[in-house]
């Protein structure tokens, strides 16, 4: 299977980054419409099952602790072959109020031999209605699915809570959590979302508006005391967790980046976990943490959960190491789990911690 991936790549790499993500969502969505017999086969190959491996977060239950993160699966078209392919979670998105196509283009770019990816996307998405009418007759689905919600970039700041008050509307009902997107850097203006009062008002509102947990993502970016700060304040005033990170535009970390636009993959890895560790230090016990940011491998993915996350998340990797590294990870999680006799998830996680 992986000599079949490095093939299929070596195909796909000739292509620019947006259309072969293009072409693999055609094949993707369509393949699962059309041939449903291809989603068990590839469930029996990829999608590992293992009570050790199993938890109970927000009244679902996580079959396993390796998701996707946002940004691949940008419009909820591909969510039955990426569960087939192995994923315990998806998280959709993001979506904004709007349809809108993001930013001019060429906006992603990809870095083989470090194995990254620069995107300027800039929220380009169907919009909150019709990526709403899809998953209305999807979910609920058979694993958790996460819905992360963005403003539009024709929206002032001034009048941000009002996008986010709509997409917590809309997607409350066909997410199992929604994640609040205010780190990307792609919308000009967005991450000086990140501060006290707008969050404050932000997850207050959230809380009024729903029963779901609402989450916030942060910025790979950030001074570790800013975050600990924006964090503590989003949890105070109701949120139910964090998802650090999001990419980062430290553009010292790669090798002829681009000056605009945001990294993930590899050349993240440390960024994201000093910035997780530093969260995990001060709120791990006290809420629910996800881990996302250059995870690659079965030693990294058990590196995150020592250290507290509950949760993880690919995406750049997925698309460089293939279909298999699902199950690759999840595999290698319980090979680390028998050596150092954890008999369930719930014991490694936050094992650094205590």
């Amino acid at each position: 299977m992986f000599d079949c991936y490095k093939m299929m790549k070596k195909l796909m790499f000739n292509f620019s980054p947006e259309n072969a993500h293009t072409i693999a969502e055609f094949f993707f969505k369509h393949g699962a419409n059309y041939t449903p017999f291809v989603l068990s086969f590839l469930a029996e190959r990829f999608f590992i099952h293992d009570k050790r491996l199993e938890q109970t977060l927000f009244d679902r239950t996580f079959h396993n602790p390796v998701g996707l993160g946002a940004g691949f699966d940008k419009n909820a078209t591909m969510i039955k072959m990426l569960t087939a392919l192995g994923f315990g979670h998806i998280e959709y998105g993001t979506m904004t109020p709007e349809p809108q196509n993001g930013n001019a283009k060429p906006r992603c770019f990809r870095f083989p031999e470090q194995e990254s990816i620069q995107n300027a996307m800039g929220f380009n998405n169907d919009g909150m209605h019709k990526i709403a009418k899809r998953l209305e007759s999807l979910y609920p689905f058979a694993t958790p699915l996460v819905a992360n919600i963005g403003k539009n970039k024709t929206t002032s700041a001034e009048n941000a809570l009002s996008d986010y008050e709509k997409l917590i509307k809309r997607f409350k009902d066909l997410s199992d959590f929604l994640v609040i997107n205010i780190s990307s850097p792609n919308t000009p203006g967005l991450r000086d979302l990140q501060n006290e009062q707008f969050i404050k008002e932000l997850f207050v509102m959230a809380k009024e508006l729903t029963c779901k947990p609402v989450l916030l993502k942060i910025a790979p970016d950030l001074e570790i005391k800013e975050a600990l700060e924006l964090c503590s304040c989003a949890l105070e005033n109701g949120a139910q967790g964090i998802v650090a990170t999001n990419t980062t535009i430290d553009y010292s970390l790669l090798p002829n980046a681009k000056d605009f636009g945001g990294i993930s993959g590899k050349v993240l890895c440390e960024k994201s976990f000093n910035m997780f560790e530093a969260l995990a230090k001060e709120f791990f016990g006290k809420t629910t943490l996800i881990s996302v940011g250059g995870i690659d491998s079965a030693d990294e993915a058990y590196r995150r959960l020592k250290a507290g996350a509950s949760l993880i998340q690919i995406y750049s990797a997925f698309i460089f190491k293939g279909p298999s590294l699902n199950r690759e990870i999840n595999l290698g999680i319980l090979e680390r789990m028998n050596r150092d006799g954890f008999t369930h998830i719930s014991e490694l996680i936050g094992s650094d911690r205590r």
